[in-house]
């Protein structure tokens, strides 16, 4: 299948969804991810979620951070589509850009090395872990810079995508896992 075609249909799908769905949903993921082995790292970078999207919606796993005492990165979108990483802070000021993305205005920038987890938006999944997002392409360009073994988890309210996505490039960099609310996929 096409990147566009599921691009269209998660769309559709995510469009449909109520609040109560988005709040349950994104509760069963967070409560998923706790049973995942990555929780003796020190930095996790994490999306504040596009609430206009209907994206999952990631404040329940702030807390699991929080609460765990672990280092939070926010990204931030920068000149030519790239990312910058700040931790988050108690002074972490949050504004939405031009795309209703909620990311920090400054801070303190974490270089990319030091990122050991990062939990990503999606559209939806492949059973080979190949992702469709936005299509902006943020997400590769900065997984093409960070260390080889850091762990990368999506988080979708939809199942499995059991055809492979077609369209797949070079520079596009596969999930390790995808948490679903049902379902955690390992790749």
């Amino acid at each position: 299948m096409l990147k566009k075609d599921l691009r269209s249909l998660y769309k559709n799908r995510r469009h449909a969804l109520d609040e109560k769905s988005i709040t349950d949903f994104s509760l069963s993921i967070a409560n998923g991810l706790l049973k995942l082995p990555v929780w003796s790292y020190d930095y996790y970078h994490i999306f504040l979620p596009i609430s206009e999207n209907k994206e999952v919606d990631t404040t329940f796993i702030l807390s699991i951070l929080q609460g765990k005492d672990k280092n939070v990165v926010l990204p931030k979108v920068a000149d030519y589509n790239t990312l910058q990483h700040f931790l988050l802070t108690d002074s972490t000021r949050i504004r939405k850009n031009k795309w209703n993305i909620p990311e920090p205005i400054d801070g303190i920038e974490v270089p990319i090395g030091k990122i050991d987890v990062v939990f990503m938006p999606l559209l939806g999944f492949d059973k080979k872990g190949n992702r469709v997002g936005y299509g902006k392409g943020f997400y590769d360009a900065f997984l093409g810079e960070c260390r080889n073994d850091i762990i990368k988890i999506g988080l979708s309210m939809f199942t499995v995508e059991e055809e492979l996505i077609t369209d797949t490039h070079s520079n596009d960099v596969p999930l390790d896992y995808c948490v679903t609310p049902n379902k955690t996929y390992s790749f």
